[in-house]
């Protein structure tokens, strides 16, 4: 008895059809009448749609049985159809990019924000007001770097990342970035100082909870010699 087993047969195009269509399908490639051939098809086509009966009164439904008659051909079917043939070009088509909402920006650590304002900023750089806004910026990105880096940032490369946002057409002072290094570090000693304050209050207060719980040992035992 020869087996027949199906992963020994070929691929089915559409599996929701069967092999049994598949293979009434390919039987109609061997028919050398036209006519007969085209009337064959039509009998194919009315078995296809008793398959799914609730689906005949949706729109362009036999015009779907036919495409799916020429893919399970793999479009070697020469029949006469009552619309257009389809094409393996026009089913394979990939689909276009979907256009995000989220833009790519080039530095994360800065955010998107900061780059669309120097690409505003670029726009009108030869007002006094964009000149003050672009060394409120430096500053921001100065301490968004420190945030990102953990350490005190470069004056040259918040220079190089504005020039490099707003396409060369910002030209940042970077003496004027220096003078910002001694406000940010008495910024950050401050915060120092004030967290070293904390802790010597901290530090003061369990001494004295340690010296107010003096204990002296008697007969094996602890009593406490404040009471």
């Amino acid at each position: 008895m020869k087996k027949n087993y199906n992963y020994t047969r070929r691929k089915l195009f559409l599996p929701e059809y069967g092999r049994h269509i598949h293979e009434m399908i390919d039987s109609l490639q061997q028919i050398e009448d036209r006519r007969e051939r085209n009337r064959q098809a039509r009998a194919v086509i009315a078995v296809m749609g008793n398959l799914n009966p609730l689906l005949r009164d949706t729109a362009d439904f036999t015009h779907k049985l036919w495409d799916h008659l020429f893919i399970m051909s793999d479009f070697q079917l020469d029949v006469d159809s009552p619309y257009p043939r389809p094409s393996r070009e026009e089913l394979t088509v990939k689909p276009n990019r979907i256009a995000y909402t989220q833009s790519r920006f080039t530095y994360k650590h800065y955010g998107k924000y900061v780059e669309r304002m120097i690409q505003t900023l670029a726009e009108n750089s030869q007002t006094a007001e964009s000149s003050q806004a672009v060394d409120r910026l430096a500053r921001y990105m100065r301490a968004k770097s420190y945030e990102y880096n953990q350490e005190h940032p470069n004056n040259e490369v918040i220079v190089k990342d504005i020039k490099q946002m707003s396409g060369g057409a910002i030209q940042v002072d970077e003496g004027a970035l220096n003078n910002l290094r001694n406000d940010y570090k008495q910024h950050f000693v401050a915060r120092s100082q004030k967290g070293s304050q904390r802790q010597q209050q901290r530090q003061q207060k369990n001494r004295g909870q340690q010296h107010g719980r003096s204990y002296v040992k008697n007969n094996g035992a602890y009593r406490n010699s404040s009471k």
